[in-house]
């Protein structure tokens, strides 16, 4: 079964513009047109997209841990101009803030995908899974997917991370563990 809803994620200035604070590489910027095309695709044929987007605050804990990055109100924490120049007045699509790798964490995401018919535990309604990084907000976004028994669906062309040793495990966890359907 074909996903009604795409979930693209921190598809921001700070992960895929080289001036970046947390910069995943020009190999991740090898996305963003079969992420754009993706998107387009889903808005044609009547789908929604739902875009997960970091917004920390300036002295948020994860800092610890990485480099400052998409402080919200930045320019780091926009989304790109690549995939920013899609977005009208539509109602195809919804912005979720996120301070956690988890798009569920702390966010409206549940209530978001209830909206769009994808409510937790009903089999048949799978969500496609896009962006940065594979490893981090992607796999835990798509782990708190399938704990709601949500069907994830993660197109290798559509995700990238900085380390590809810990994508490649990422993609093997999601598929082994999690039951995602890993797609080349």
């Amino acid at each position: 079964m074909q996903a009604r809803v795409l979930i693209v994620i921190d598809l921001l200035n700070d992960f895929l513009d080289p001036k970046g604070a947390l910069f995943c590489g020009d190999e991740a910027r090898k996305i963003i047109l079969p992420v754009k095309q993706r998107i387009l695709e889903f808005r044609k044929n009547g789908g929604h997209v739902i875009f997960l987007c970091d917004a920390h605050a300036p002295d948020d804990l994860e800092f610890a841990m990485f480099a400052p990055h998409a402080v919200k109100g930045t320019w780091g924490a926009e989304i790109i101009k690549e995939i920013k120049e899609l977005l009208d007045e539509g109602d195809w699509y919804d912005i979720i803030e996120k301070t956690r790798y988890s798009g569920f964490y702390g966010t409206n995401l549940e209530e978001t995908l209830n909206r769009m018919g994808i409510p937790p535990g009903i089999p048949g309604n799978p969500v496609e899974v896009a962006g940065v990084c594979t490893s981090i907000c992607v796999m835990d976004t798509v782990g708190d997917l399938i704990n709601r028994h949500i069907h994830s669906i993660v197109q290798k062309s559509l995700v990238a991370d900085f380390n590809p040793e810990a994508q490649s495990a990422a993609f093997s966890r999601m598929r082994d563990i999690y039951g995602a359907t890993i797609a080349d």
